[in-house]
């Protein structure tokens, strides 16, 4: 695969049971044909395809002919709409990666979620930060979660729980992730 379409037409393919096995795959580190880290951003976003949401694919954002920013993808779930960060890293997100995030949402009206996902999860400083993004709103994925969601749950219903968290308790991740199955 070269073509950034290419990437989204495969991923289209897989149905639950194949983004389960890419996700064993992304886990070793085995993901032939994929650049480093688009098979997870694309894992997630066809995991939340899957689970009813509305997908925009990676996309760029251009100030004249310049690239100003270069999002991992957007999600529509209901009334949530959200930027999409993935990291696949061997080590913990850190700050770094929240801020940027937090500079696109602030070109965004003011009720777009950021959404970061880490296979590693997050350093405790990157995790006590995005306490502190209010007026915006960056929730934080681990790759537990998405490997628990994509055998026993449902992305739009996390995202509805993660975002409901948020906004009782304040904090951007969720203790215990509890989602009603699909």
């Amino acid at each position: 695969m070269s073509d950034h379409s290419d990437y989204v037409d495969e991923i289209r393919k897989l149905n639950r049971d194949q983004l389960r096995s890419l996700w064993n795959r992304i886990e070793a580190g085995h993901t032939p044909g994929w650049p480093p880290g688009r098979a997870f951003e694309h894992l997630v976003l066809r995991a939340f395809e899957l689970d009813g949401a509305e997908v925009v694919w990676p996309f760029e954002v251009y100030l004249d002919d310049a690239v100003v920013e270069q999002v991992d993808g957007a999600v529509y779930a209901g009334d949530l709409s959200c930027l999409v960060e993935a990291k696949d890293t061997s080590t913990r997100t850190d700050v770094g990666v929240l801020s940027k995030v937090r500079t696109a949402l602030a070109r965004r009206p003011s009720t777009t979620l950021g959404l970061v996902f880490s296979r590693t999860g997050f350093t405790s400083a990157a995790m006590s930060l995005a306490r502190f993004f209010s007026p915006h709103t960056v929730l934080l994925w681990t790759g537990d979660e998405v490997s628990y969601l994509l055998n026993h749950g449902n992305m739009v219903a996390a995202l509805r729980t993660k975002y409901r968290e948020c906004v009782e308790q304040g904090i951007p991740y969720v203790r215990q992730l509890r989602v009603l199955p699909r």
